[in-house]
């Protein structure tokens, strides 16, 4: 409850901001509505020189690409740390965090959190929505129910991931370039893995396992045969291991963290 209290005081805050500065918070909307439309539009075109890829017709991938759009919105929205080095190390923000009752990470997040990026996650349900309309699949409740569990496991993959990198910050003397090349190799995870390389099909599912926020989960769905559809299954417990591996790492960061300058 603590914690839900601090969550609509800060939401609060957010929106007197966002309602001061409105041009400001359309201009991101509409920016990353513009970046998403290009990402399909990219989908797209490749299918106008190929029936398929990699055995995958153009609405199985457009529907991993919708998936691929809900967890890493709702991602985008509550775990926004692309700054967290310069903010709060190098300006040494950290240090009034770490005086306050509620526990630092969450304050980082409700902090930084972006709501607008929720929009994108709304158009990736309505992109599902069309291509399972197209590809014909029945509906039930508990595919719904599935999907949830799913989009939420993605969403843990994503948050262990990056919290891990961002914790670096608290080893490094600088910031680092790691958390854009993950925002490069993330991507990949919304393409039929069987297009790749074995190196890299392995990267993306035990690694860096970004095959789990979108092709694998979606493949579940699809009721695709072979690597996809079986992995489906594991996306909670490797949601789970990892976001269990980025709190361990951000919390040795912390205890190591000295003070500004340190």
């Amino acid at each position: 409850m603590f914690v839900m209290g601090l969550f609509w005081e800060y939401m609060k805050n957010y929106a007197k901001t966002r309602l001061t500065y409105r041009a400001d918070f359309w201009i991101e909307v509409l920016s990353d509505l513009l970046f998403q439309g290009l990402n399909l539009i990219f989908i797209l075109v490749v299918f106008q020189h190929t029936d398929s890829l990699g055995g995958w017709s153009q609405a199985e991938v457009v529907f991993v690409y919708g998936y691929f759009m809900i967890p890493y919105g709702i991602f985008n929205t509550f775990f926004n740390l692309w700054s967290f080095s310069e903010r709060y190390i190098v300006k040494g923000e950290m240090d009034r965090v770490l005086t306050r009752p509620a526990h630092n990470l969450v304050q980082i997040v409700l902090e930084n959190m972006d709501p607008p990026s929720l929009i994108g996650s709304f158009i990736g349900m309505i992109i599902v929505g069309i291509s399972w309309s197209q590809l014909g699949m029945p509906f039930e409740l508990l595919d719904l129910l599935i999907m949830t569990a799913l989009v939420l496991s993605s969403v843990m993959i994503y948050a262990g991931l990056y919290i891990a990198l961002t914790a670096v910050a608290f080893y490094s003397d600088s910031p680092t370039g790691i958390l854009p090349l993950m925002y490069n190799i993330q991507n990949y995870g919304r393409y039929p893995v069987g297009i790749f390389n074995k190196t890299i099909r392995f990267i993306l599912t035990w690694v860096l396992p970004f095959a789990f926020v979108g092709v694998y989960p979606a493949s579940y769905f699809l009721e695709r045969p072979g690597i996809e559809g079986s992995m489906a299954i594991l996306t909670p417990v490797v949601g789970l291991v990892f976001l269990f591996i980025g709190l361990a790492i951000w919390n040795h960061g912390v205890s190591r963290y000295r003070g500004a300058g340190s």
